[in-house]
């Protein structure tokens, strides 16, 4: 139920940053601006390098679908 919950609120959250770019909107200030994920469009924990947040490049790390990198254990 709560895995149901947060893909309905992450696809509201895509289909509004979509919509919002596509009719060309812009903050009124631009300190305003800030960089999102491209997969899951999260604001927090951005990594500029790759373009997406934490938790996903996290998750694509230990699937080893980035190449270079690699998660470390011990």
């Amino acid at each position: 139920m709560a895995r149901e919950a947060l893909i309905v609120s992450w696809r509201n959250k895509q289909e509004a940053h979509a919509k919002s770019l596509a009719a060309g909107k812009k903050p009124k200030f631009p300190t305003r601006v800030y960089n999102r994920c491209k997969l899951c469009y999260d604001k927090g924990g951005y990594m500029r390098f790759f373009g997406i947040c934490r938790i996903c490049f996290r998750e694509l790390a230990t699937n080893g679908d980035i190449p270079g990198i690699k998660k470390s254990s011990w």
